[in-house]
Parts: structure tokens; sequence; C-alpha cells
């Protein structure tokens, strides 16, 4: 659907597996706007019946073949352009967020006036931040720099000829599709933008340490499958991420203990490393978060690498011993 005759025509493609209420409130606003293809991945909680109810087109995933959200997005995609093949942008967005009103001109109007560039995304937010110290490390993850990015997360307005040109979203990426497929823009030539305006409302809903443990370790996994499919590019794609990862979550512990074994008990005390990391990144962070906040958000990234490097060595095992995939998820 477009305002007038000289907008772009947009539609969106909104994937979510029992999102209940969530799906609902993501759903109310865009069909008011848009053509909306809803990609169902086996929901027992009615949430197809409810997209149906809405007005949305509801694909669900023939759930015998892996699931990946990237499969999803590429399905919606597919199905969106069969029906409206004049749709020149596509607003993704995830089942669990809401576009906020205003954000689809504004987008739209940036990528009118701006023809080389792909993805156009702006500021995610909490809808509950201060619900869970988990929901609120994910707002101060989402607060990334205004301006041209190297990637877009699942919330994104996408031009739809650069889409096609480079395939869409790899299927078989359990995780990290939307950097991946942004790292293959970039390299055809396309530009990605992020607006200094608010996007949309996301509810995390985590509350417990198993939740956000999980969640980094999807990232360690996709990370590591990013730099298996990119490593031989110049950009070296996730090399610097892996590499922190192993440093500081595989070699600096076996170092200690190695000295603890050879010398001392006494060379524990070079665990006191990861504390001053946890400082020194509280004092970058403070540029733009309080001090509490640039805290918790330090000791988060230390101790994350340790989840991060099990999703690492859960993408190389399987790899190596020619696993199946399977998918992270957190809620």
């Amino acid at each position: 659907m477009s305002n007038n005759s000289n907008s772009p025509t947009i539609g969106a493609v909104v994937i979510g597996r029992n999102e209940g209420q969530r799906l609902i409130r993501c759903l109310e606003p865009l069909n008011h706007q848009v053509h909306v293809v809803y990609v169902d991945s086996g929901s027992t909680d009615g949430s197809v019946v409810a997209a149906k109810a809405l007005g949305a087109t509801v694909v669900e995933l023939d759930m015998q073949q892996p699931f990946t959200a990237a499969r999803a997005r590429n399905a919606g995609v597919q199905r969106l352009l069969e029906l409206h093949p004049q749709t020149q942008l596509i607003q993704f967005v995830d089942g669990d967020c809401e576009i906020v009103d205003g954000w689809l001109h504004r987008a739209s109007e940036f990528l009118t006036e701006h023809p080389e560039y792909a993805i156009v995304c702006g500021r995610r937010r909490e809808r509950y931040p201060s619900d869970s110290l988990y929901n609120q490390l994910c707002d101060i993850e989402w607060d990334t720099p205004v301006g041209d990015a190297l990637a877009c997360g699942g919330d994104a307005l996408i031009r739809v000829s650069a889409l096609k040109q480079v395939a869409g979203y790899r299927d078989s990426m359990i995780a990290g599709e939307e950097p991946e497929m942004c790292y293959r823009l970039r390299h055809a030539g396309w530009k990605i933008f992020r607006l200094d305006a608010e996007m949309t409302l996301h509810d995390a809903a985590m509350t417990r340490f198993d939740q956000w443990w999980k969640r980094n370790k999807r990232a360690g996994h996709a990370y590591a499958e990013s730099l298996q499919l990119h490593h031989l590019g110049k950009e070296k794609f996730r090399l610097r991420e892996v590499a922190s990862i192993i440093l500081w979550a595989m070699i600096l512990p076996l170092f200690i203990v190695l000295m603890v074994l050879m010398f001392s008990a006494y060379a524990l005390l070079l665990l006191v490393i990861y504390p001053l990391q946890v400082i020194r990144l509280s004092m970058s962070y403070r540029v733009k978060l309080t001090g509490k906040n640039a805290f918790i958000y330090a000791s988060s990234n230390v101790i994350g690498k340790f989840a991060q490097l099990s999703g690492v060595m859960s993408f190389y095992y399987r790899r190596i011993f020619n696993k199946s995939k399977k998918i992270i998820e957190y809620k």
C-alpha cells in the first residue's frame, strides 16, 4: 500500500511463534497501513487464527523442515511478492515487536530520497526494561549508533530490488541472518543506515539467567557461522568477535589453570583481569550510559563471553561431526 501515487509501495513480513498478545499488538497497527504477511512457525497458542482475524495473509511453515527465522522471512517475502508484485519496500518485524506510529513514513521517505541505501532501521526499545535486569540489557544493546551502519537487526525496512539481488536471507542460518545478509549487501555496493527515530517496541520477556545465557550462546553460534562463511573475504567478517570470545573464555582461563598447576595457587590472582576488564569497559560505556548501567552492561559483556563460547563450540562440533543445526531459543 502507499499513501499517494508518488510513494513507494510497502508491504510487511512478520514472523513469530507462540507470541500471544504480543503478536496482536504487532499486527493491529500494521494491518491499517500496509499489506501484511504473517509467517507462523508451528504456534500452538492460536496465533494463526488471530493473525487471520486481523486481516493478515498467513503462511504456515512446513515444520518437517528445519526451522530458522531466515527461512520464515524468505517465505514471507515470496508470498508477499506473489500477491503484490508491485511492492518496492518490505518492513520486516519480529512478532514480539510493535511498529511505532510514523516510522513507516519516515523510513520510506529516507529510502526514496537515498537510492544507494538498501536498508534503513531505527531505534528498537524494550517495552518493559524495568521488569528485569535482562530486559534492561536488551534495551541498552538496541541503542546502536545513528548513521551509516554495517548491519541491521530483525526489524528493518528493506528495498525489494536489493533483497532480490542477494537472494534474501540465508535459509540455513539459525541466528545472525540479518548481519550476514547485510554483509552480502554491502559487498554488492549497497549501504545501510540507522535513523535517529523510534522504530519498534520489543518485548523480550526475559526474566531468568538461563534465558540470558541461551541468547548469548546463540550470538556465539552466529559469530562462528558467519566467520566460517566469509573468512576468506578481506573484511574477515566476525573474526574479531570470535577471537575475543576464544581469548577471554578459553585461552585466558586455560592459561591461569596451567599457571596454578605448574607454579602456585597464587596464580589465581590472575583472575583479577576479569574485574579489571569490567571496569575498563564500564568507563568506556559511560559516554552514553549512567554509571550503574555502564557497569551492568560491561559485566554482561564479560560474563557473556563464556556463554558465547558454548555457541562457538556448538557450531564447530556440529560442523566437524556433520550434525544438523538446531535453533537456540531463549523464550
